[in-house]
């Protein structure tokens, strides 16, 4: 039972390459730098939608949930992503704002993770943040239905009809429920892959307005 399944698995290649390569040594003190070393090295590369990444929240039961969103910016505050305030997400935001994200560029072989807590932009930023989308993006903004049960696929055309309308009517419109974070990270690790499993991790650790840096075993 599953044996088909295992020896199709099995059969899958894994750091195919190119990968990418790492000194840990001469990393920066700053991992958000670090982040936009690699992240270039991504988009220069090819790599796929190297923007996605998973955001994982905990519920208030303490129930983990994931799910891939697209990176809106980087500062130097840290990572930023958008949502509704009333979808799954924004509710588990609300409710503990700890926070891991997930980069992953496969054909670089290549990891970053981070931790850190969600902060809610103010009002003025959100309403920019959903005015600057395209307009597809804001007509599925304005639904604010994200997560509820739907009886059949044709309600989504009709709500997505009538938001479009509204955005006609009032191109200026942003709802109240729009949620723009920024997620200040606490701890950020770099992995880099290795043909014979002899990964490089190195973590940086937030240690009061600086970082400590330090290997990690694969």
């Amino acid at each position: 039972m599953g044996e088909g399944m295992r020896d199709l698995l099995r059969g899958l290649k894994v750091f195919a390459g190119p990968l990418g390569s790492f000194d840990p040594g001469s990393a920066p003190e700053d991992p958000l730098e670090l982040f936009r070393e690699w992240f270039a090295d991504a988009v220069a590369t090819e790599v796929d939608e190297p923007h996605a990444m998973t955001v994982a929240t905990v519920d208030a039961d303490g129930v983990p949930s994931a799910r891939v969103l697209i990176l809106k910016d980087l500062t130097d505050e840290g990572w930023w992503f958008a949502t509704t305030t009333t979808s799954a997400k924004g509710r588990d935001l609300a409710d503990n704002p700890n926070v891991a994200l997930l980069f992953f560029w496969g054909p670089r072989g290549r990891q970053v993770r981070v931790t850190g807590r969600a902060e809610l932009a103010d009002a003025e930023a959100r309403a920019a943040d959903f005015r600057n989308r395209p307009l597809e993006g804001r007509v599925a903004g304005l639904h604010g239905r994200q997560s509820e049960p739907l009886d059949e696929l044709s309600e989504i055309h009709r709500t997505a009809e009538r938001s479009r309308e509204r955005l006609r009517a009032d191109p200026d419109l942003a709802p109240d429920d729009w949620g723009l974070y920024l997620v200040r990270p606490t701890r950020v690790e770099f992995w880099q892959a290795d043909p014979d499993r002899r990964h490089t991790r190195l973590r940086y650790e937030r240690a009061g307005s600086g970082w400590r840096r330090g290997l990690l075993w694969p």
